[in-house]
């Protein structure tokens, strides 16, 4: 035990490149779970219209990821709290709010996830119907979840990202990119009519609610004090660095093969459809490969919230029963299994019906709010005395943060707008 012990120590202080990989995961977890069908189909766009214009986009979203990932990160190793907590303590309605967003997200998201997975499965293996496919990922999400430990979960997200990363970059590497031009695309340029997918590629490099769970991630990690700061910013660097090549990749895939072509696609049928079109370019192992890629972004996308966002409501239950002294681990409670189920289970529902006009917009409304709200509350807790001194926001972590909230608030407006 006292060896275990000292080799926790040496690894949180130790500057060995080597001691600090093999410690690399709750990151990457984090940065695969934001990384799905959206994301690929985003970057897809942004290739087949303006070829490698925004390499700098994808760049910048993913600074502006790991900036608020570190942040969540730093906060709870140095005061010992989680971010809900952190929350609750800035207002009871800011726990209200997340708690009611974390139910409809839940239910929606659940049915939306488990169809992306079975978009892909149901183009490699048409032998069962969309919903059914649909309904057994969630089900193996769930068994997964409910009786694997955190290092299983962590162990198999590796493998899926390095799937999913194997792959699509494979397939980028068949366009035979030119390099010359990737680079050119680093000189930031927003051409005329393009300011919305420019925004919309940084917002979604890797974004979502469950960057939330990164803390709970580290718990589980084993990763607790503020000797751990040095290595979290390290696992950070290298997922969002693995994100951001990811997505280029995808980039590259719609700027060599689909730019110029005047083919246009949409939804995540498109990438079906790329996929059908990449077969009869370079064969049948080309398609597949690029299917394996869609289904591993897919399946992470599931995997990540059916694991991590059950541990925010869990804690949440726990933060406003001001239960924070229970021994019981937040995955054993009672609040961490009923916000599993509600992934699983009731959003099938939806997928035989269709999904309620008035839960997609109360969805709509609440999600456009979340990455504003989540930076926001971030920015003012890393300044508060609730931290101390030295591991407050500096002035390039606030000049970003400053950037980050203009950014997802016109984001927020824009959707919005769109939804009334």
């Amino acid at each position: 035990m006292r060896e275990e012990l000292q080799l926790e120590m040496e690894t949180a202080t130790s500057p060995s490149l080597r001691s600090k990989l093999s410690r690399v995961g709750p990151g990457l977890i984090t940065a695969a779970t934001g990384v799905g069908a959206g994301d690929l189909i985003a970057a897809l766009v942004a290739g087949a219209s303006l070829g490698m214009t925004f390499v700098w986009a994808i760049v910048l979203g993913a600074i502006f990821k790991y900036f608020i990932n570190e942040s969540m990160g730093r906060f709870q190793l140095a005061t010992g709290k989680t971010i809900l907590e952190g929350w609750h303590s800035l207002g009871r309605w800011i726990t209200g709010y997340f708690g009611a967003y974390s139910v409809i997200f839940g239910f929606v998201y659940g049915a939306a996830i488990a169809s992306s997975c079975a978009l892909a499965m149901t183009a490699m293996f048409p032998i069962l119907p969309l919903w059914a496919w649909a309904a057994i990922h969630s089900i193996v999400g769930y068994v997964l979840v409910l009786f694997g430990r955190y290092s299983f979960f962590e162990r198999l997200m590796t493998v899926l990202v390095g799937v999913m990363f194997v792959t699509v970059v494979g397939t980028a590497a068949l366009t035979t990119p030119n390099l010359i031009d990737i680079f050119s695309g680093i000189v930031p340029r927003v051409p005329e009519g393009s300011l919305f997918n420019v925004l919309g590629l940084i917002g979604g490099v890797g974004g979502s609610i469950s960057m939330v769970s990164y803390g709970y991630w580290l718990k589980e990690k084993g990763w607790s004090g503020k000797s751990w700061i040095p290595i979290m910013r390290f696992d950070s660097k290298i997922a969002y660095s693995v994100t951001a090549f990811f997505c280029l990749s995808v980039l590259v895939i719609g700027a060599e093969f689909l730019y110029g072509t005047g083919i246009k696609l949409s939804g995540e049928e498109g990438l079906i459809q790329l996929s059908n079109l990449l077969g009869e370019r370079f064969g049948e192992a080309a398609r597949w490969l690029f299917l394996i890629g869609f289904w591993s972004a897919s399946f992470t996308s599931l995997l990540g919230p059916w694991n991590g966002l059950p541990y925010l409501f869990a804690d949440f239950v726990r933060t406003v029963k001001k239960d924070k002294q229970s021994n019981v681990s937040l995955e054993k409670t009672g609040a961490y299994k009923f916000y599993l189920f509600l992934l699983t289970f009731p959003p099938m529902v939806l997928l035989f019906i269709g999904q309620p006009i008035g839960l997609i917009i109360a969805y709509g409304v609440l999600g456009s709010t979340f990455m504003p709200f989540l930076v926001i509350s971030l920015l003012v807790l890393l300044n508060s005395k609730k931290v101390d001194k030295d591991y407050r926001n500096n002035w390039v972590s606030n000049s970003v943060f400053a950037l980050c909230i203009a950014l997802f608030i016109f984001l927020a407006y824009t959707q919005l707008s769109n939804m009334f």
